[in-house]
């Protein structure tokens, strides 16, 4: 369940009553565990697996409510940034919320918790509100077409400091109080951070860039069956021979990071810690690209040995061969599996009866259709095989049917899509992958709870 699509007046999902109340329901239907997408700040297309920042929180989840109990905003200035818009329009949240949120800037005093912050955080919060600060100054340009930044350019990053503050203050709140409640918190990490990010500016060493800082070669994934195409990404690639030399400096803050904002971390694309897909930079498409070898065992030892006691969930899915299955082995890292997956062929490894038990099972992702628009457009021989597995009780939907199989399955840990949960059509659909426009806007209804006692009985199965 995404933080921007909980229910909330102020457009966007936030960490304020909303998100309590969301944490409560959680709790009286027996979950263990809400999953997130990524936290990050977002940019262009509005995805949160393209972040100015890797470290950062995105501002728009601060709660407006809650900035308004500790003085900083006015009861009027609240009550304007109210709407009833049934999708996220990201394009007025843009316009209006970080003027709302400088009128609290104006008024913010610095407690003790204030510095402390700053000081637990300044390796990446001060580079990272330079960065900002610059980038608004010079338009919104990407860092390679900016100006050289005169001192008076720079006197905003303060606000993103602020920013930054109250984002981590709100968060750490809401997930004690989940964690308080039995609830833990699974966060996830994208493997690329975006070109136009704080995190290529100040690290340029450790990406595959030439000496005017353009990538030499961008990420993605080549064709396959769903995408005659494959997937341009666009992200810059890690230099891993820079990134191995420096002992992994990196990659060891961001875990840091990671591990203090969420209880289990899922790595998002894990096979291109194996290896990687390289597509020549100025390319249209995937077609065009190759796989190059990544230092994954190398990385994850030495992530094994400064937090031995992390637990990571391994995002195992598309192209897989036996060195990403070793990969897997070696480090112990519960894989994926994907119930939508599970019926294209007889005796899949993604059919909930033919699950291990050191996995975590979904019936679809953020970038899958909910399952009852999948149900509806299987093919009659993957129909036949959804219906003698699944075998659909009386009563049940097609969507209701699978989330009771994988309840049922051998699975350790089984995460499903508050829209499988409530059987939600196209309607409920977070992310159609290599598009743009109408992603990442799905907002949940406010009557969700009047299912609790349904999903706590489907659950009991457990």
């Amino acid at each position: 369940m995404p933080v921007f699509s909980l229910p909330n007046k102020y457009g966007i999902g936030s960490f304020g009553d909303e998100a309590y109340r969301f944490v409560d329901f959680l709790t009286a239907t027996g979950q263990s565990y809400w999953q997130v997408l990524p936290l990050s700040p977002t940019s262009y297309g509005d995805s949160p697996y393209q972040s100015p920042s890797a470290f950062a929180g995105n501002p728009y989840f601060i709660d407006l409510d809650l900035l308004r109990m500790d003085g900083l905003l006015t009861d009027e200035e609240c009550r304007a940034e109210q709407t009833k818009d049934k999708a996220i329009d990201y394009a007025k949240l843009y316009e209006r919320r970080f003027a709302v949120l400088k009128k609290a800037f104006v008024r913010f005093w610095k407690p003790q918790s204030y510095e402390k912050f700053v000081e637990d955080n300044r390796d990446w919060l001060f580079p990272y509100a330079e960065f900002m600060a610059r980038k608004t100054a010079n338009g919104g340009r990407a860092w390679n077409e900016w100006k050289e930044a005169a001192d008076e350019e720079c006197t905003e990053s303060a606000f993103w400091v602020f920013l930054q503050y109250e984002f981590f203050l709100q968060w750490n709140a809401l997930k004690t109080y989940a964690n308080a409640r039995g609830v833990q918190i699974i966060g996830d990490m994208p493997i690329y951070v975006a070109y136009d990010s704080a995190d290529v500016w100040q690290n340029r060493q450790y990406f595959l860039l030439d000496g005017n800082g353009t990538p030499k070669e961008v990420a993605g994934v080549p064709p396959d069956a769903f995408s005659a195409d494959g997937q341009l990404w666009g992200n810059p690639l890690y230099d891993w021979d820079a990134m191995q030399k420096d002992g992994f400096a990196w990659w060891k803050k961001r875990f840091k990071a990671a591990l203090a904002m969420y209880d289990v971390v899922r790595i998002d694309h894990f096979r291109g810690f194996s290896d990687y897909y390289a597509i020549p930079f100025g390319q249209t498409t995937a077609r065009n690209g190759a796989w190059k070898s990544a230092p994954g065992k190398e990385l994850f030892a030495t992530l094994k040995k400064e937090f031995p006691d992390a637990h990571i969930i391994a995002e195992d899915l598309g192209v897989i061969d036996d060195r990403v299955r070793g990969l897997l082995r070696l480090t112990g890292f519960p894989g994926m599996k994907i119930a939508q997956f599970g019926f294209s062929e007889e005796n899949s490894g993604y059919n909930p009866r033919n699950y291990p038990k050191n996995c975590v099972a979904y019936t679809g992702t953020h970038d899958n259709p909910t399952t009852a628009v999948w149900a509806k457009n299987l093919n009659g021989a993957e129909k036949i095989r959804f219906r003698k597995y699944v075998r659909r009780r009386i009563g049940e939907t097609d969507a209701t049917a699978l989330v009771r199989s994988l309840l049922c399955s051998e699975a350790d840990v089984v995460v499903i899509p508050i829209q499988d949960y409530l059987s939600l059509g196209e309607n409920g659909r977070v992310n159609t992958p290599s598009t743009l426009g109408r992603n990442w806007i799905w907002r949940l209804k406010p009557h969700y709870a009047r299912h609790a006692n349904k999903i706590k009985r489907m659950c009991a199965l457990r």
